[in-house]
């Protein structure tokens, strides 16, 4: 199977939500417990200094996405990401190919390092963002999620500029 990674656009937000949206329903990878709509991520993509990426295979079917953005808590030149991949996907490469266009992008847009705040109980999460280099720089304590479920994350960070 050979990946290509693209930069992700309005007419991709449906298939970006339907495969957020199965992770989000199985529970206990991502901090979101709400279905997100192809609406509310096309309003994120619009997000000025914000990139996204998609991976796909050679038929176009979408394998996983990856997107940077700037965030309130964070200081300037620093860019919050997001990483999903398929449901039963992990493992093929998808998360590394994502990250290596997403690092040249953050880098190519001036960011000089790459946030990433992961729930402590998300083991492949918390070993994805280790292996490509992102350091631990702070555990959050009992942070709340939107349904009132309360987990510890873990803070990371890339420095873009090594």
């Amino acid at each position: 199977m050979t990946l290509h990674i693209r930069k992700a656009g309005m007419l991709d937000a449906r298939a970006l939500a339907e495969l957020l949206n199965e992770i989000i329903k199985i529970g206990g990878t991502t901090a979101y417990v709400h279905d997100k709509t192809a609406d509310e991520l096309a309003r994120k993509m619009r997000v000025p200094n914000a990139a996204w990426l998609l991976a796909e295979d050679d038929t176009g079917r979408l394998l996983g996405f990856q997107w940077i953005e700037p965030h309130p808590d964070l200081p300037n030149g620093v860019a919050d990401i997001a990483t999903f991949v398929r449901v039963g996907g992990t493992g093929l490469g998808v998360g590394s190919a994502l990250f290596e266009a997403t690092r040249k992008t953050a880098r190519d847009m001036g960011y000089r390092a790459i946030d990433a705040i992961i729930r402590a109980d998300n083991e492949g999460g918390l070993a994805y963002y280790q292996s490509r280099g992102f350091e631990t720089i702070k555990v959050i304590k009992d942070a709340a999620l939107d349904d009132g479920t309360h987990v510890d994350k873990i803070w990371k960070r890339f420095d873009l500029r090594r």
